[in-house]
């Protein structure tokens, strides 16, 4: 339970490791330094080995350090709570991570190569049976990270001749309106794969699945430059907790 007190007058809240001053706003959070010896990433890796650690303990190890105004924990939870966890383990541009989650360059370059090694060391390894998305339901499904996501984000999901499935990207971060979004941010990765078509999502952390009128005009747009570029866009899905609904739209 939070424990609440009020010297000369202020609210404070606190709550777990986090000490918030209510009259400025202002957030106070523990320093790795802080921690237990014992409760630090690197620390508990020599001691327990890799298992034990979170994706964000991990991603943390490698990181080292923070910067002036985040510190490393912190960081590495805030990069996979607000770009998801598959997104940012297949994200190969580091301009792209520094861009969307303000990190510093050399710090979104550690991330794209750490992910990098680990799946050229085990593409032969890799057994799985390649994803083929036919169907909004199937999208839904392969997209189950974005359910959660506090803010919204555009997925642009490649698919070669055969449906299956060859890229997948976080286009944007934020509320689409047609000045963020515009149709060669979602074919320049077709092109660059060589897709046959594309289909998008973004999620809506509302929960309220009914597309907006600017939902529906940025898809047709990109539907009309598709057919140009000879790109299908093969649909377009809203994605909620609980629900999914595609743009309607003339596809």
């Amino acid at each position: 339970m939070p424990t609440i007190f009020s010297p000369s007058q202020k609210m404070y809240l606190q709550n777990g490791s986090d000490l918030v001053l209510d009259e400025q706003d202002k957030q106070y959070t523990l320093k790795l330094r802080d921690l237990p010896i014992e409760e630090r990433p690197r620390e508990k890796l020599i001691k327990y080995g890799p298992t034990v650690l979170s994706l964000g303990e991990l991603l943390a190890v490698i990181l080292g350090v923070g910067t002036k105004k985040e510190e490393v924990l912190t960081m590495s939870r805030r990069l996979l709570r607000e770009y998801g966890e598959s997104p940012i383990v297949n994200q190969k541009d580091p301009q792209k991570i520094k861009d969307m989650l303000g990190i510093p360059l050399a710090k979104a370059c550690q991330i794209v190569a750490c992910f990098e090694i680990g799946k050229r060391l085990f593409k032969e390894q890799d057994g799985r049976q390649p994803v083929t998305l036919r169907t909004a339901s199937q999208v839904y499904d392969y997209l189950k990270d974005m359910r959660d996501l506090p803010k919204e984000h555009l997925r642009g999901l490649y698919l070669d001749a055969h449906y299956r499935l060859i890229h997948d990207e976080v286009i944007s971060i934020g509320s689409l309106t047609s000045n963020i979004i515009h149709p060669r941010e979602v074919f320049h990765p077709a092109v660059e794969h060589s897709a046959s078509a594309v289909i998008l999502a973004h999620n809506h952390p509302s929960g309220i699945p009914e597309p907006s009128s600017s939902d529906v005009a940025i898809t047709q747009q990109i539907i009309e430059a598709g057919k140009i570029l000879g790109i299908n866009l093969l649909d377009h899905v809203i994605i909620t907790k609980t629900k999914f609904k595609s743009v309607p739209a003339e596809y």
